[in-house]
């Protein structure tokens, strides 16, 4: 049974701060856990309040996977679990439980479990505003406080009232429990000042850099491929564990006990041949000797050639390891595709079809080769090497071992070092490569320009220009892997040497029988043929570097689109009208200012959320090579036929596409090559129809089209975006002559805004280009009307 016999103990008070040369556990095991308690509590829910209020939830792909936060919350549990067992046990040994001490496990225990709390929520969710980097004051006083605390307790080092006399039971048990307080406390500050478990950078920022490129300048550095190693083999893991697929998952667990039944079978192919040798010397009767050779072509025929590259067992491994590859393949194609789709327009707009389907194929089989060579060949390799080394030291003596040892070590260093040296020739090669397929890809994309000019022969050149720089860079690459060859080739014919002149002279002393010499021959060159290939995976991957310029567009531009208005955008070519479009379907972000819709920043919400809500008439209008139908379905997937019908009809090409003999499943060929610019532009006027969007933005929209279509698509238009909020880029003013607002866009600035009246009146930019276009379409009708009249006569 428990009692608690008063707050303090006997002969004690709370008063007593200092006593026999020590702090007064009472007074020390009050103070300290109401102060934590109070931090916890007071900061913790000021943090949590703000969090929960003002805070977002992080997607899970942005919280950092850390070992070490796990330890973090791991440490926290404890010490809670402590604190409570703690007074547990006094409780069950002493019999006599003073209150301070009950205090001091309840307030400790509820400011840990606090702190835990206020770390979860602050892994889990994110302020909008930028955040200092690491955790919050909160939590970092806390440790603080918690870790000062515990140093508190030297200064009780000569007071009988402490613990470190260790001179029973209890003290001992309190000793221990001290300990674990003051080793995980400073885990947890110390931890806690790198703060593993959080972001490394605002999560808005990593939002945006998700969504869009970051923009670098300067020179690209090219990294050591042990750089990040880490993180690229964590990156790979997951594509070799297929998830979810439990027949997979035991195929690669088959393979890999397939695996060490290889290593077993490699070391006893070695001393069968050795016993063999040794029988055949010694005169041992046909039945062992038979046995014998049995056995080993059994080993060999399961082990195949030196490397056990053509053996049943690899044959077989291999075999069932088809599927997994085949699942590796296609979620690297997948995620592919898919991160190409996430990238933003200035990547696309500055990088080369043909380079960009290039690198998709030889990463993708890069990494299934990286893959399977790092699982089947180098772990594999390394761990017969150890294994070498120990049956070696073990078997012969340590000098063999050593031998193995220098010969391996030396190997694998000169190997990365050259290796590292030459990839810069491969990283070239590689270019050089996609430069030659990008050449081939865009003169065949512009077949027709290329006829127009008679150019074949021009782009003939520039095509075998390309093919000389890329047999350069393969000369040199091919040239340095030669070198790097008879280096290895060196260093496995010293070591070989060394061995089997040690070796012949322990066989003539005596000490050693023939087949041993056999044994290690056999042994060390089955050890390095895997070895030769080494240099060449290395750095199979190249990991690229992107580099981009930013260039200054637009400047001081701000304007208010209000529910259902017009605005519309005018201006000279190259004066950031189409910039503008741009920015408010987010292919770009702003570097300065923001961009809001409903008074919402749109940098702070997902692209797809944003763009669900905004049609686009582009343009330049780019159609799938696929029929009309599902070209305009593009608009909303879901549609059915007769919304398809409607949109097209609203767009003025449904009595086109019925001319066509297969109307809607009129195939329009590669890029839309296939319809009129006018009739590929009415298909993406249909398209924004169909998707039914809040905000509809207008990119000289009309532009490709005659008068009368024209007049026709913006009447369509006109219905279409009614008490829709519709941002127009026109070249032709008489097309938004009822816009609500009109901005004049010059060199990236706003230079005139007003209505159509309210701008001629000015007498500006707007009225100047409106007096151009007026005295323009005069000057036509006057010649439409001339050549009439000569043709009448």
């Amino acid at each position: 049974m428990v009692f608690i016999q008063g707050y303090c103990e006997a002969n004690s008070s709370i008063s007593h701060t200092w006593v026999d040369e020590g702090i007064s556990p009472c007074f020390y095991f009050t103070l300290v856990p109401t102060i934590l308690l109070t931090i916890s509590f007071f900061l913790g829910t000021i943090h949590c309040i703000f969090y929960q209020k003002y805070g977002t939830a992080m997607e899970p792909k942005f919280i950092p996977r850390s070992c070490l936060y796990g330890f973090q919350l791991a440490i926290s549990v404890l010490l809670l679990i402590q604190f409570l067992g703690g007074m547990v046990w006094r409780a069950a040994n002493g019999g006599e439980l003073p209150g301070y001490v009950v205090l001091y496990g309840c307030f400790s225990a509820l400011g840990w479990a606090w702190a835990i709390a206020v770390l979860r929520v602050e892994r889990r969710r994110s302020l909008l505003m930028d955040r200092t980097r690491g955790h919050s004051i909160a939590l970092l006083l806390f440790w603080a406080v918690a870790f000062s605390a515990e140093n508190l307790a030297f200064i009780s080092w000569y007071s009988p009232h402490w613990w470190w006399g260790l001179e029973n039971n209890q003290q001992q048990v309190q000793f221990a429990l001290w300990l674990m307080r003051y080793i995980g406390t400073g885990l947890l500050f110390f931890i806690g000042l790198k703060a593993p478990g959080l972001p490394r950078k605002p999560y808005m920022l990593l939002i945006n850099e998700d969504e869009r490129d970051v923009e670098n300048s300067g020179q690209v550095i090219r990294p050591s491929t042990w750089q990040g190693f880490r993180k690229k083999v964590r990156m790979l893991l997951p594509y070799m564990w297929p998830r979810g697929n439990i027949f997979l998952q035991l195929l690669v667990l088959f393979c890999l006990i397939l695996l060490g039944v290889e290593r077993v079978i490699n070391v006893f192919v070695p001393i069968y041949y050795k016993n063999i040798v040794n029988e055949l010397t010694d005169g041992s009767s046909w039945n062992a000797l038979a046995t014998t050779v049995c056995i080993y072509v059994l080993l060999k025929l399961m082990q195949g050639g030196g490397a056990g590259a053509s053996g049943f067992i690899s044959n077989l491994r291999s075999f069932l390891w088809i599927r997994v590859q085949q699942f590796t393949n296609r979620v690297v194609q997948v995620r592919l595709f898919s991160h190409l789709h996430s990238l933003s327009l200035r990547w696309h707009l500055g990088r080369k079809t043909g380079d960009v389907l290039r690198s998709i194929d030889r990463g993708t089989s890069s990494i299934n080769s990286l893959l399977s060579y790092i699982v089947f060949s180098i772990i594999p390799t390394i761990v017969d090497i150890v294994i070498s080394i120990i049956y070696f030291i073990t078997y012969f003596n340590a000098w063999f071992g050593l031998i193995v040892f220098v010969c391996m070590g030396l190997y694998l260093t000169l190997t990365i070092i050259i290796t590292e040296w030459r990839t810069k020739y491969r990283r070239d090669m590689n270019q050089q490569d996609n430069n030659a397929k990008s050449r081939a890809v865009d003169s065949l994309l512009n077949f027709e320009t290329v006829k127009y000019y008679n150019a074949e022969s021009y782009e003939v050149s520039r095509f075998e220009d390309a093919i000389l720089k890329y047999q350069v860079s393969e000369w040199k690459t091919q040239a340095s892997l030669a070198f790097l060859n008879q280096t290895q080739n060196l260093i496995i014919g010293s070591g070989l040497l060394a061995g089997s002149l040690l070796c012949a002279y322990f066989v003539t002393e005596g000490k050693f029988q023939i087949g041993d010499f056999v044994l290690f021959g056999t042994y060390i060159i089955q050890l390095y043929t895997p070895l030769n290939w080494f240099g060449t995976y290395y750095r199979l991957s190249s990991w690229i570097s992107l580099l981009f310029y930013r260039k200054e567009i637009l400047r001081d531009v701000s304007f208010t689109a209000l529910p259902g208005q017009t605005i519309a955008l005018v201006g000279p070519s190259g004066s950031g009208k189409s910039t503008i479009i741009r920015l408010l379907f987010r292919f770009y972000d702003v570097h300065g200012g923001c961009i809001s819709i409903d008074g919402q920043d749109i940098s702070k919400v997902n692209q797809t959320s944003l763009r669900a809500h905004i049609g686009v008439v582009p343009q330049d209008t780019v159609l799938f090579n696929n029929t009309i139908r599902d070209n305009i379905r593009y608009g909303r997937i879901s549609a059915s036929d007769q919304e398809v019908e409607e949109a097209a009809l609203a767009a003025d090409i449904h009595d086109k596409i019925m001319t066509f003999p297969e109307g809607y499943d009129t195939q329009v060929g590669e890029r839309g090559l296939k319809l009129s610019g006018g009739e590929k532009q009415r298909v993406a006027i249909a398209r924004t129809i169909l998707k039914a969007p809040q905000i509809i933005l207008l990119d000289e929209a009309t532009s490709a089209l005659d008068t009368q279509t024209e007049r026709n698509i913006q009447a369509s238009l006109a219905k279409v975006c009614v008490n829709r909020t519709t941002v127009v880029v026109a070249h032709r003013l008489s097309t938004i002559i009822g816009a609500d607002q009109i901005l004049v866009i010059s060199d990236g600035r706003i230079a005139e805004r007003g209505r159509h009246e309210e701008l001629l009146v000015k007498g500006g930019l707007y009225s100047d280009m409106w007096m151009r276009q007026q005295q323009a379409q005069d000057s036509d009708s006057s010649y439409k009307g001339r050549v009439a009249r000569n043709k009448g006569i």
